[in-house]
C-alpha cells in the first residue's frame, strides 16, 4: 500500500522591517527626484547590505518641529518598526527659541515611546552666525534628549557635506544628489546598529 505524504507547509516569511524617515526638506528630497531623496538612497544602501527594509518618506519641506509634532501621529502608521527623526533645521534658520524645538522633539519621543516605536534621533547644529549662546542651547537639544529618553543618536545629520559647495544645490542649503549619498553613507552604520536593536518583524 502506498503512503501519501503531504508536503510540509511553507514557512511564513518575515515581512520587511518598516521604517519611517520623519523630517523636513533634508528628508523629503527638496528639488530632487524621488529616488534620490534620503529615504530612497538609504533603503538602497541597506538592501545592498542584505537588509530587508522599507523606508517611508515622511519628509515635508519647510517643516518645523512644531509642524512635525502636529502631523506625527498620522505620519507614522501602526506597524512601523522604527522612526528616524530629522527635524529642527528650520527652527534654527528662523531663530526660533531652542526651548520650543526641545519641547516639541521631547513630545515626539514621548508619543512614539507610548506606541512602543523605537527612534533614531538625527541631530542638527546651529549656524555659527547665531552666536555662541544660541548654538549651545540648540546643539544640546539632541544629545540631551537622546540620553534622557534612551534613544539612539546620530549627532549631526549633515555630517560630511557642510562647507562643500559640490554637495549642495545652488541655494547653498540643501544637498544635491551627491550630498544625499554622502549623508546616507555616513549615517548607514548607525542605522544598521539601530536595526540590530529592533525586535524581529512579525511574519507576513
Amino acid at each position: 500500500m502506498s503512503l501519501l505524504f503531504a508536503a510540509p507547509a511553507a514557512l511564513a516569511a518575515p515581512r520587511p522591517t518598516k521604517l519611517v524617515a520623519f523630517g523636513d526638506s533634508l528628508t523629503a528630497g527638496y528639488r530632487l527626484p524621488a529616488d534620490a531623496a534620503f529615504p530612497a538612497v538609504l533603503q538602497r544602501m541597506l538592501k545592498a547590505q542584505g537588509r530587508d527594509v522599507e523606508i517611508a518618506n515622511a519628509g515635508v519641506s519647510g517643516d518645523t518641529t512644531t509642524g512635525g509634532l502636529d502631523r506625527l501621529d498620522w505620519s507614522v502608521p501602526d506597524g512601523t518598526d522604527g522612526v528616524i527623526i530629522e527635524l529642527g533645521a528650520n527652527d534654527m534658520l528662523r531663530g526660533t527659541d531652542p526651548a520650543i524645538a526641545r519641547r516639541n522633539i521631547a513630545a515626539m519621543l514621548d508619543r512614539l515611546k507610548a506606541r512602543h516605536i523605537p527612534v533614531l534621533l538625527a541631530g542638527m547644529q546651529a549656524a555659527p552666525n547665531l552666536g555662541p549662546a544660541y548654538r549651545q542651547a540648540f546643539d544640546s537639544i539632541y544629545p540631551d534628549l537622546a540620553k534622557q529618553d534612551g534613544v539612539m543618536l546620530y549627532p549631526f545629520f549633515l555630517d560630511g557635506i557642510i562647507g562643500d559647495a559640490g554637495q549642495h544645490l545652488d541655494d547653498g542649503l540643501h544637498p544635491n544628489v551627491k550630498g544625499v549619498e554622502t549623508i546616507a553613507a555616513r549615517i548607514l552604520p548607525t542605522v544598521e546598529r539601530f536595526l540590530d536593536g529592533l525586535p524581529a518583524p512579525a511574519t507576513r
